[in-house]
């Protein structure tokens, strides 16, 4: 009997890798199959609340890492990934994205002679300031499948010596869960609590250290809050970007507000007028829902978001938020979803490690 390992830390992983582990369990129904949550994410409506939400298996392993620099993060779940595949000789590790997480994962993996697939494989923003992007890179390198979902990754994976037959088009396993909770959406009373009116609001996510970690959460939030005079914005407030926000700022028709469930969130993406964000799961949600996004950084790992024309680079200035109204107006139609991106990826993704591993 073989033993897949699937590595989850950080909210996106669980979007990405939910339904990677129902196809595959479905496809080897008499294999081992072990969760193991490094716990990077460990507030409950980051972490637990997906559990239920997404169905996700409760976690075999919960290693309880918790927040800390990059190396020490790192090395607490590479540590605890290690002991897992060792006491469970697992034949196969899975992981997904880029977080720490996915590379303790696929180090942990490749040091204990485990071979690694990679979900969502080949994105790159050339930006190597980024912790995101070192990790993809690594993470490539050292995997033997590496599961795309856009045309321009298979690129930038050839350019970086990965064979051919490492690469995998098998979609995108996050539009997969969109699609399975399409019809939860509804049953969402998150407006109401909020009492918002459906596309009457801007939704905004802001995560990432370059805008939430100095002087630009500030200006971000005095530009929001003058946006905030044409239409009501919401933003789901990371426990991280909130310990971070002069406990005195306050802002008409600006509601900051704790993060939210995956349904209730899917909810506000679907209603919303447009998204600004710098996260890429949310350009990426936004492309296949069809609502315009706005992306506060200077680059993307996902430019077929911009090939598509639902997503604009606002580039890594806070005062730019403020012309959205005016980008909205003169908006092109959004493009069909991309190829792939339709709710069967994580099928496609199960019969290529099934052929491969098991034939």
């Amino acid at each position: 009997m073989s033993t897949l390992g699937y590595i989850v830390g950080a909210r996106p992983n669980f979007v990405k890798m939910a339904p990677v582990i129902v196809a595959l369990r479905a496809r080897l129904p008499s294999s081992l199959h072990l969760v193991v949550h490094t716990g990077q994410h460990y507030d409950r409506e980051l972490s637990d609340v997906f559990f239920a939400e997404l169905g996700l298996p409760r976690p075999d392993y919960a290693l309880g890492i918790g927040s800390g620099d990059h190396g020490a993060q790192t090395a607490r779940a590479w540590e605890g990934i290690e002991r897992v595949l060792k006491e469970n000789r697992v034949d196969l590790v899975v992981v997904a994205g880029d977080v720490n997480s996915t590379l303790a994962g696929a180090l942990a993996g490749i040091k204990c002679d485990v071979p690694v697939a990679h979900v969502e494989s080949g994105l790159r923003s050339f930006d190597r300031s980024m912790p995101e992007e070192i990790n993809r890179l690594l993470v490539d390198q050292i995997s033997r499948w590496c599961f795309i979902h856009s045309p321009e990754a298979e690129t930038n994976l050839v350019r970086e010596g990965v064979g051919p037959d490492h690469i995998h088009n098998v979609g995108n396993t996050m539009i997969d869960t969109l699609v399975r909770m399409r019809g939860r959406i509804g049953e969402s009373d998150i407006h109401d609590l909020l009492g918002i009116k459906r596309g009457q609001y801007i939704l905004v996510t802001l995560h990432r250290p370059s805008l939430v970690d100095g002087a630009l959460l500030v200006r971000t939030l005095e530009s929001l809050a003058r946006l905030a005079r044409t239409i009501r914005v919401v933003f789901p407030v990371h426990p991280r970007t909130r310990a971070k926000i002069p406990p005195r700022f306050r802002a008409p028709n600006l509601l900051l507000i704790d993060p939210v469930g995956y349904i209730d969130f899917l909810a506000l993406e679907t209603h919303a007028t447009a998204a600004i964000t710098d996260s890429g799961g949310v350009q990426e949600e936004t492309t296949f829902l069809q609502v315009p996004c706005f992306t506060l950084r200077a680059n993307t790992e996902r430019p077929i978001t911009l090939v598509q024309g639902t997503n604009t680079l606002l580039g890594l200035d806070p005062e730019a938020v403020e012309g959205v109204p005016e980008l909205l107006a003169s908006a092109p139609a959004p493009s069909e979803p991309p190829t792939g991106w339709d709710g069967n990826a994580a099928g496609r993704l199960a019969e290529v490690l099934a052929e491969d591993l098991f034939h």
